[in-house]
């Protein structure tokens, strides 16, 4: 071979390697930021990647991509309707429908719009018969109705559908007079792909709505499926692919029998696929399949991770294990389920734990009694990731928590008397 048909051979691999690379960053970068705008860091990746992205998430999620100029959208729908811990941080179903209604004020709005105009057309709309009727309130007259519209603008300042040109927020929140404002562009095209839906809320007379929360989210996503074999099959791939993409883990018995056939047929090859494109490393458990992402990046939630919160999380997660540690035989699934334990007995591990690693903690978590707090942070958090699950009054540790396991502390720094728990395995987070 000669030196220049070697250097073209390098040159070659080189490139692939190079692509092979920018698809998964973008890959990545779309799974994290689904509505994403030129400003992001990864779009350029992204627009230059875009028949392959399309394609591909066609093809192993079923998820459509709309990639343009202005912007990306990875139209997500979760595999589970029901899963109640998703969502924003810090919102309730009161901010959603602010947030719901500060997008219908800026779908009608000048492509400027000031933070007191926005609040004052979002009163009208607030007082809406079928709203009060309901129950629901806002004046904009006090501090926590002023605090709520600014968070639900960051939101939307967060997300890209508005960018601010000038102003202070915090002014407003206080009620510094007609001066406390701020100045938003409307972006209107990333303000459209706001929602995922496949049918728009407004397309229902209001007759023909349906009636319950769950049946609405339904009629919202609900997709064509074809009535043929391979019809059901991709069905269900693409029912498993979303599930791995978007949630922590799948617990083969959370699926029905034809699902439960499937996976178990199908998920060497699936999560093959799904790891190569993502950059995640497989877990093939008898319980199930977890996709993890060892650089802790792909996540909303991290575990392990630095901080107060994190440690007292790593520290329940190590707690609550040891139940599943001492059931384990040689055939799991043989085991009995564990009996859980209650929030009680949280509290009162968290309290020995204090006189333990309490030094390292901040100061408010140091105080008498804040281990209620801190043990509903744990929770909520493991259940996120699902390594828990709340049956009543009891907290189940489900298999996957059995892979966290605390070492030695790594004091970082002793001046913020924070610090960082070893483990001894990988990131396990959701996107």
């Amino acid at each position: 071979m000669t030196d220049l048909a070697r250097d073209s051979r390098n040159i070659s691999q080189q490139q692939r390697q190079h692509q092979r690379e920018e698809f998964r960053t973008a890959v990545r970068a779309l799974l994290m930021t689904p509505l994403m705008t030129p400003g992001h860091d990864d779009f350029a990746a992204v627009r230059r990647q875009a028949d392959a992205l399309r394609d591909w998430f066609a093809r192993e999620t079923g998820w459509p991509l709309q990639i343009e100029q202005e912007g990306a959208r990875l139209y997500k729908r979760p595999a589970d309707l029901s899963a109640s811990m998703r969502g924003l941080p810090g919102y309730d179903r009161r901010r959603y429908v602010l947030l719901c209604l500060a997008c219908a004020v800026l779908e009608r709005a000048e492509p400027q719009m000031t933070l007191r105009l926005l609040g004052e057309r979002l009163l009208q709309f607030a007082a809406e018969p079928l709203l009060t009727s309901l129950g629901f309130t806002f004046t904009l007259g006090v501090y926590h109705e002023r605090r709520e519209l600014v968070e639900v603008c960051k939101t939307l300042l967060a997300i890209g559908v508005l960018q601010r040109v000038a102003g202070d927020e915090d002014a407003f929140v206080h009620g510094g007079g007609e001066q406390a404002d701020a100045l938003y562009d409307v972006q209107r095209r990333t303000l459209a792909g706001m929602l995922a839906a496949l049918r728009g809320p407004s397309t229902w007379q209001p007759e023909d709505a349906p009636a319950t929360l769950e049946s609405r989210l339904r009629a919202l996503v609900s997709e064509h499926l074809s009535d043929s074999d391979e019809g059901r099959r991709t069905a269900l791939r693409h029912q498993l692919a979303r599930r791995l993409l978007d949630d922590p883990v799948i617990y083969i018995d959370t699926l029905d029998a034809e699902a439960r056939a499937y996976f178990v047929n199908q998920r060497g090859a699936m999560s093959a696929r799904l790891c190569d494109a993502a950059g995640l490393v497989a877990e093939h458990r008898a319980e199930g399949l977890a996709l993890v992402d060892e650089t802790g990046v792909l996540t909303d939630v991290a575990m392990p991770a630095e901080g107060t919160d994190s440690h007292v999380t790593l520290l329940v997660a190590e707690f609550l294990a040891s139940g599943l540690r001492q059931q384990k035989t040689d055939d799991i699934l043989a085991a009995s389920p564990p009996a859980g334990y209650s929030g009680h007995d949280v509290i009162a591990f968290l309290r020995d734990a204090k006189s333990r690693y309490g030094r390292y903690w901040r100061k408010s978590a140091r105080e008498a009694g804040a281990e209620r707090e801190l043990a509903n942070i744990a929770i909520e958090r493991l259940e996120k990731l699902q390594l828990v699950v709340r049956n009543a009054d009891r907290i189940i540790p489900l298999p996957a928590i059995a892979r966290f396991g605390l070492g030695e502390a790594d004091i970082r720094n002793l001046h913020e008397a924070e610090r960082t728990p070893a483990a001894d395995s990988g990131q396990l987070g959701f996107a």
